[in-house]
């Protein structure tokens, strides 16, 4: 995976790059790997939508930390505070986990009520932008695969060797980058046309 967090770049400017580098050919994606993909929208809806279920929200980890390093896609600078935060997507019925994702998230550039949403709540952070009617802008700066390794231990049918599809996407609010989110799930799941 490229270190694209102190390297901006607009993925939709180099794809066949991106997706090169990254060694996804992007004719054996189903039709829905691509819109995940690529979708510059929440993926909850898409989720529900496709798998007739729920989407809950299971945070695996959240911490309130300084950042160390400046951040390019950030645009943030040493000594910031921001929220570190590991989830999964999961199935309300099924209990299956259909996504993993892992967020920065600057905390002084959110709204006061937002914020403690997010940190108090188990609202996916799409439904969190339609709840504030938060005015957003999502780009995405990278597409790729890996090997699953240990995440493979939260997902049905997967071994550390199955490969992981992701994206990670900055999203901006007043013209300024809040955060930057990273979302994988297994290369089999989401395979039908």
């Amino acid at each position: 995976m490229i270190n694209i967090f102190n390297q901006p770049k607009n993925m939709e400017q180099d794809l066949p790059k991106t997706l090169n580098s990254n060694q996804i050919i992007w004719s054996d994606l189903s039709f829905l790997q691509r819109i995940i993909l690529t979708n510059d929208g929440t993926l909850t809806g898409i989720l529900e939508q496709y798998l007739q279920e729920r989407i809950q929200l299971l945070k695996i980890s959240e911490e309130i930390t300084k950042n160390t390093e400046h951040i390019a896609a950030l645009e943030l600078e040493p000594g910031n505070q921001i929220i570190e935060r590991s989830i999964f997507l999961q199935g309300t019925n099924s209990k299956k986990n259909f996504v993993y994702a892992e967020s920065k998230i600057i905390i002084n550039r959110l709204d006061e009520n937002f914020r403690e949403q997010l940190l108090t709540s188990k609202t996916t952070i799409g439904r969190l932008w339609i709840e504030f009617r938060l005015e957003t802008f999502k780009e995405i700066i990278d597409i790729g695969k890996e090997p699953a390794n240990e995440l493979s231990e939260y997902f049905v049918d997967t071994t550390p060797e199955t490969s992981l599809l992701f994206r990670t996407y900055r999203v901006f609010a007043n013209r300024l980058p809040i955060m930057i989110i990273t979302e994988k799930f297994p290369e089999n799941y989401f395979l039908v046309n």
